[in-house]
Order: structure tokens, then C-alpha cells, then sequence
């Protein structure tokens, strides 16, 4: 059969190259300079791989290619995140073990991964439950164990009923459970915790080093949430107690009218007068049932007065201390002094409560009737001393005077809490401590790692708290490794996070049981040049990821700070104005989709949808023109190929602006133009084919310009072209810009800015030339009319303004 015979068969090619590829892997040369670029690995749920992650894992893999015929070795791994909440709850849902499940996701998961005919290096698969991986996973806690940064804690957590779980804040964000969307309760639990807040203000300022989206940076600022201001002792009268609240508007202090106290606070039972015990004592248990989301987004302010009062160290004045759930224990210290002249949530508990209201900013220096919370800037009125002084540095002021005083100090502040680390659940990595009466908490030896977690039949979570694994006496009793007396292990499980907080280090040395990485793999192949994920990961996972990275930097296991130099969220697939999901029936299958058109159709079209990092929307007659893309380039090599076309300029013209303007789209990751520009391009090389032929290079520029984005067909219109290596084996064509310069040019001739002509003028034609052509072309129409002005646009058009 002769090539021009030869039909585009996606399924015969696609088969083939998957084949080939297996059997001679095109990623091989360690010696070229490397590049490594990551996707964030899926969670192996049962329902298999969706839209969205085919456009994450084409975009990456795309980028993958491109750098490897830059001539790149080109790191791209994948893995299964397979621990924690969403494999866990599949498995109770379908009644069938997490273990079982987890395998069985898995295995489809890969196979509908290979169909994407991505770069995967497969030799250096990892998932997080393998006792190998968390191995590490259980040696970095100990590590942080060691340097004091994990540490239990009893206290009230966010609780979601419907996964029997608790909840870091950032997994409650928005007043709902982050997997089930369940709103969560609190609950008091025996928790570890890791203090990610050591390591907030490097958190805070390192964002300036990333190549990171700016939306990204900015919700990882907000959650860190550094601010600047004050901690101020207030007295209680009559007692020895004194109230610490931090502020942000020292300036205001003359203002505080009254406290408030979290309901959580560790002096409101103390402060609880006998005749206000019983309201105190209700309140605190309704708020005990909340979360803190919950009572933030509470519209309706509500409190209770607790009997006692403090008194403001500046006025003097004498101020009644209320509980509210308005306050948080853990932001700040848990009280505030209260503002209602200049703060809203002030100024409507003390317009609900009859407390008093007192204007200590003016914005001119006069004093006015406040009908709501004066929160704009000013000078200091009512303020002893500090009258007439602006606001701004009021804030400094005060706060100087009240460190003379001894009863202030200046202080900064963080929004960040510590990250609640421990999972009251069996499928997760089983924290590495010992609990001895004798000794306390102790490591299990770094020698007994891992502690491999238990196979019981009973998984499913229990209701007072307790993970299942406390249930397993079996497993539970053990002997401390410092006394040698009985002990007991600890039964709380790591969060999901735990593995994925590092995972992308192990890659590149999995198979090295004698460390979590070596220096030689980490100095070769780390960091990350090229992470691809979602924004949904923006203050869990990534945040994580980089207080990890940190902590290992610390103890010596990478000389990098962040774990990702560059970082690109991709948009979403939506359909008939929703995210694609199968419960809502919008759905689209890849598996259907490639059946019908092939892999390197579904590939391309993914891109082609729109900019890669907004929301598109699925068009299911958008793929037929992609699929007809690729037959028209499938006609054009195979109608062309074997013919001996000598390159004239009109081919190299054509090449060049070719390569120029797939590269430069490449470049600026506009991957959706660069579909269109291979349309664009192909139309136009069909046209010359038609009347000159193609000759063999510009045939050759158009495959590998194609291969990162097509790479089935690009590798079987290569072996057509006669070359028995692979297409990948190429560089990435380079382009010449004097070649790119056309011979002759299109000029538009405008009469008052309306089309008349289109003449062709030679590329380096003079001004005068372009007038004197655009005159005759139009000089029927000009016969009675004045030209009033010439108006010339070099290489573009003559425009005469007439009357």
C-alpha cells in the first residue's frame, strides 16, 4: 500500500506506539541537564480518572515532551495518594476494605493513565500505603517528635458527624466538611499537633521567591494572616487575675469599653460570678456544639455577661467582661478589648447589650454622633494625651507608652494555627510513638520503622472518637523501647496530607531503603522545576508541602527551602454551566471519548478549549473539528512524503513563521492558540502543497512541532517520513526570522476609514510607492473628491479622508 493510500487509523497507531514506547522508553539520557515536572497524584477513588484530570495530566505531559526534544531529561513520575479520607470513605460506601479498594482503584486508575500515552517513567511509581513509602513518612514525624515540633493537646476541634472525623481548619473552610460538605461540630479530642506556625513568617516572606500564581500567593498570605499591633494587660477588679488581649489598633485602647472572652477562655469559670453561673455555664455548651467557621459567619451577635469586671489601664474607666462566641480561643489570646466607636462586630454587640460607645477617632478632630463604627483613618480624640496625634502613629505611640508602663508589649501576630495532625481513623499512616506510663511519649526506634498498620476486619469509625485501631489490644500493647515496661502504642492515624506533604522528594530515589533520599539523587534531580495541580490545594496541600520541605531543609535532608520553583493551576471542565460530575449527569467518560476519536484527538481538543488556566466548557461537537485536524495533517505528510520538492522561499517562509509562532505560543503556555495555529498552519501548507509541493523539512518541522501535543501520530508520520528513531530523538526545530520575511505584503486602501481595495506591494516597497499604488487602485472612486488627509500604517494600509 502506498502512503498516499494510507488511512489515519488512530486505533491500529495508537496501540502500536503505547507498545513501542514500553519497550524502548524515549527518556533515557540522565546526563542531559533535567527538568522535572510533576502532577499532583490522584486520589484512586473508584470512579476512575474524569475530564479534569485529563486536562492537568495533558498539560503536563505536553510541557514534559517539549522540554525533552529541548534536550531535557525530563523527571515525570506518577504515584496514587491512597491513604486517608477519600479512599476511606469510598470503601465504607461500597462495602468493601480500603485495602481492596485502594488496589482495585489503583490498577484502573493506571490503566486509564496509560491511555492518556503521557511520559510517565512507571520505574518510579509510588503510593502513599505502601509500608515502603511511609516508612519515611513515619521518619519524618519522629523527626519533628524529636525537635519538639509534635506535640498532644486536648482541646476543642472541628468535627464532621457524617465522616466521624476531625478536621484541620483548612479542611472546614467555608462551614463544611472539605470531603463530604457535612457541617462540622466541636468536639473536644486528644489530638497531635505539628507547629507549622514555627515556620510562619518564613512561610510568609519565601512567597516572594516562587514563580507561583499571584491568587495562590495572596491565599496563602491571608491564611498565614501576619499582623502588626500590640498585647495590652487589663487588671480585673478585685482580683489578681489580669486579661491579655492583642490588638492591631492600640490607638484606640481609650475606646475599649468593655471585654469579651472566648467561651473557651481558661478564665471564664473563674470569672463566672455565682448569679451569672448558669447562663455563663449554657452559653459555653451551645458554642461548644460549633465550629469555629460557624460562628464567624453567625450574623447575629450573642453573649453573656459574666459578672466580673476588668478595667481600661489608660481611662481608668471600669469594663464588664462578656463571653461570646464571636471570639476564638485560638486567634490571638482567646479575649479582646472591645472598640464598638471603631469595629462593627463591636458596635453591634454594644448596640444589642446597652454598652457604652465612645468616639476615640475623629476624621477632622471633631467629635461626632456615631449611627455606626467609625473604621476609617484620622486623629485621636478622647485620648488623653495622645489628643490630636493621627491614628497611624497613635498605633506606635501607645504602644511605647504602655511597654514604659510595663503593662504592653508590641507584638506581631499570625492567623495560622497549628495543624491538627492526628485522624481518629484506621486508612492512614500509624503515628510512631509509644505511650508509657514510666517514660511518657516515646518514639518508636528509628530501626522498627515502619509500624506497619494492622489488617482488621472492622474499619469503619466509631462514634466516641477513638480510631478504630484502639480496638486491636493485639497491636495496641507493645513494650516501651526506653524502659523495656509495658506500653501502649498510639491508636490516632496521620491525615491524608501526611504523605503528600513530601512525596514528590521519594521519587526520584524510590527504591532507596537505606534513606528518604540520597544527597547524590537530591542535588541531581530536586526541587521541582514544574508543578501542575489545582487552586483547590492552595492552603492545604501546597502549604504543607513547603513546611515540610522547610523542616527537612533544617535537619539536613535537602539544601532547597520550596519544594516547586514554578507553579500552574489549571481551570476546570465545565458542562452546560457546571463542573463536570457524575452525580449531577454532566459527565463526560474519556474512556468513550478516545474509543471514538483516539487519544491524541482527545489530547489536542483538551487544549484547544481555551487558555489552560480558566474554566472551559465542554462542547461535544468541538472535537469533530479537532479530529478532522488531524486527518487533514495525516493527508498532507502521507500525500506529500517521498516526493522530491526542493525548498523554495515560499517553503522556508512558511516553516519558519511555523516554528516562530508554535514556539512563541509554547513559550507563553497558551496552549490553546498553539492548536489553533497548527490549524492555521496546516491550512496554509496544504495550500502551497497544492500548487509547489512540500518539500521534506518543512514535512519534518511540522511532526515534531506536533509531538508533544499529537505524539501517536507524530511517531507514525515520522517512521512514514523513513526515520527508524523515534521523533523524540529530535531537537525542537529553531527558526530563522530573516527567513520568516515575506517577499510581498497586503495593503488595505480605506476612503473615511471604509474598505475600498486590497493591493499587494513589494515587502520593502517606499511610503510613496504604497500611496501612489493605493491612489490608482481607487481612482475611479476619487474623481470629484478633495483628499483632506493620507493617513499611512506601515505594512498594514492607506487610509484617504476625503470630501
Amino acid at each position: 500500500m502506498s502512503t498516499q493510500d494510507r488511512k489515519y487509523n488512530f486505533r491500529q497507531i495508537e496501540q502500536k506506539w503505547r507498545k513501542n514506547w514500553e519497550e524502548r522508553p524515549i527518556n533515557t539520557d540522565h546526563t542531559r541537564p533535567k527538568f522535572y515536572c510533576l502532577d499532583m497524584f490522584p486520589y484512586p477513588s473508584g470512579d476512575g480518572l474524569h475530564m479534569g484530570h485529563w486536562r492537568s495530566y495533558v498539560i503536563s505531559d505536553v510541557l514534559a515532551r517539549y522540554k525533552l526534544l529541548q534536550g531535557h531529561y525530563v523527571i515525570h513520575p506518577m504515584g496514587f495518594d491512597a491513604f486517608g479520607l477519600p479512599a476511606e470513605n469510598f470503601a465504607i460506601q461500597n462495602n468493601v476494605h480500603p485495602e481492596k479498594a485502594v488496589k482495585d482503584s489503583s490498577a484502573k486508575f493506571k490503566k486509564q493513565l496509560m491511555d492518556i500515552c503521557a511520559m510517565y517513567d512507571w520505574d518510579l511509581e509510588l503510593t502513599t500505603t505502601d509500608p515502603a513509602f511511609y516508612k519515611w513518612t513515619q521518619w519524618i514525624f519522629v523527626q519533628m517528635f524529636k525537635k519538639g515540633l509534635a506535640y498532644e493537646k486536648e482541646m476543642p476541634l472541628n468535627w464532621c458527624p457524617a465522616c466521624k472525623v476531625v478536621l484541620a481548619n483548612e479542611e472546614a473552610a467555608g462551614g463544611e466538611c472539605e470531603r463530604c460538605g457535612a457541617p462540622p461540630e466541636k468536639k473536644n479530642l486528644r489530638q497531635w499537633m505539628l507547629k507549622i506556625t514555627e515556620y510562619a513568617e518564613r512561610l510568609l516572606v519565601d512567597l516572594d521567591k516562587l514563580n507561583w500564581p499571584d491568587k495562590v500567593k495572596k491565599m496563602q498570605a491571608d491564611w498565614i494572616g501576619k499582623s502588626y499591633g500590640a498585647k495590652i494587660d487589663f487588671a480585673v477588679n478585685g482580683r489578681d487575675e489580669k486579661i491579655t488581649v492583642f490588638t492591631t489598633r492600640p490607638d484606640t485602647l481609650y475606646g475599649a469599653t468593655f471585654m469579651v472572652l472566648a467561651p473557651e477562655h481558661a478564665l471564664v469559670a473563674t470569672l463566672t460570678t455565682d448569679d451569672r453561673r448558669a447562663d455563663v455555664e449554657k452559653y459555653v455548651q451551645d458554642a461548644g456544639t460549633m465550629s469555629n467557621v460557624d460562628r464567624m459567619a453567625k450574623k447575629d451577635k450573642t453573649g453573656v455577661f459574666t459578672g466580673s469586671y476588668a478595667t481600661n489601664p489608660l481611662s481608668g474607666e471600669k469594663l464588664e467582661i462578656w463571653i461570646s462566641d464571636y471570639v476564638l480561643a485560638d486567634y490571638g489570646t482567646g479575649a479582646i478589648m472591645c472598640v464598638p466607636g471603631h469595629d462593627e462586630r463591636d458596635f453591634e454587640f454594644a448596640t444589642k447589650f446597652g454598652l457604652p460607645i465612645l468616639q476615640v477617632i475623629s476624621p477632622d478632630g471633631e467629635l461626632h454622633q456615631l449611627d455606626e463604627a467609625y473604621t476609617g483613618d484620622g486623629v485621636m480624640v478622647n485620648s488623653g494625651q495622645f489628643n490630636g496625634l493621627p491614628a497611624e502613629d497613635g498605633k506606635e505611640a501607645v504602644a511605647n507608652h504602655l511597654a514604659n508602663l510595663g503593662i504592653g508589649e508590641k507584638n506581631t501576630n499570625y492567623k495560622l494555627r497549628d495543624w491538627v495532625f492526628s485522624r481518629q481513623r484506621y486508612w492512614g499512616e500509624p503515628i510512631p510513638l509509644i505511650h508509657c506510663q514510666k517514660c511518657g511519649v516515646v518514639p518508636v526506634p528509628e530501626s522498627d520503622l515502619p509500624v506497619t498498620l494492622p489488617h482488621v476486619d472492622s474499619y469503619q469509625p466509631t462514634e466516641t472518637g477513638e480510631s478504630p485501631l484502639a480496638l486491636i489490644d493485639a497491636w495496641v500493647n507493645t513494650i516501651c523501647p526506653t524502659c523495656g515496661g509495658a506500653a501502649k502504642r498510639e491508636t490516632n492515624t496521620m491525615p491524608q496530607w501526611a504523605g503528600s506533604s513530601w512525596y514528590f522528594l521519594r521519587y526520584v530515589d524510590v527504591n532507596n531503603d537505606a534513606g528518604l533520599i540520597s544527597k547524590e539523587a537530591m542535588e541531581k534531580f530536586l526541587p521541582v522545576d514544574y508543578y501542575v495541580g489545582g487552586i483547590e490545594h492552595a492552603v492545604l496541600h501546597l502549604l504543607y508541602a513547603r513546611f515540610y520541605t522547610k523542616f527537612l531543609y533544617d535537619i539536613g535532608v535537602v539544601n532547597f527551602e520550596e519544594p516547586f520553583t514554578q507553579l500552574f493551576n489549571q481551570g476546570m471542565i465545565n458542562r452546560f454551566g457546571m463542573k463536570m460530575s457524575k452525580s449531577k449527569g454532566n459527565g463526560v467518560s474519556p474512556d468513550e471519548v478516545t474509543s471514538k476519536y483516539g487519544c491524541d484527538a482527545l489530547r489536542l481538543y483538551i487544549l484547544f478549549m481555551g487558555p489552560p488556566e480558566l474554566d472551559v466548557d465542554w462542547n461535544d461537537s468541538g472535537i469533530e473539528g479537532v479530529f478532522r485536524f488531524l486527518n487533514k495533517a495525516w493527508r498532507l505528510v502521507t500525500e506529500n512524503v517521498g516526493k522530491a520538492v526542493k525548498s523554495t522561499p515560499t517553503h522556508e517562509q512558511a516553516r519558519h513563521k511555523m516554528i516562530h509562532d508554535i514556539t512563541a505560543r509554547m513559550e507563553n503556555l497558551s496552549l490553546n492558540t498553539v492548536v489553533s495555529g497548527f490549524m492555521e498552519h496546516t491550512n496554509k501548507l496544504s495550500d502551497i502543497a497544492r500548487q509547489d509541493g512540500i518539500d521534506a523539512d518543512t514535512l519534518r518541522s511540522l511532526i515534531v512541532l506536533l509531538a508533544p501535543f499529537a505524539p501517536n501520530i507524530a511517531e507514525e508520520l515520522w517512521e512514514i517520513c523513513g526515520h527508524t528513531t523515534s521523533v523524540f530523538d529530535e531537537g525542537w526545530p529553531q527558526y530563522d526570522k530573516a527567513k520568516m520575511a515575506e517577499d510581498t505584503i497586503t495593503i488595505v486602501v480605506q476612503m473615511n476609514g471604509k474598505l475600498r481595495e486590497n493591493i499587494q506591494m513589494a515587502a520593502d516597497a517606499s511610503k510613496e510607492d504604497i500611496i501612489a499604488a493605493a491612489k490608482a487602485s481607487v481612482a475611479t472612486r476619487l474623481k470629484g473628491l478633495i483628499i483632506v488627509k493620507e493617513i499611512f500604517v506601515p505594512g498594514k494600509l492607506v487610509n484617504f479622508v476625503v470630501k
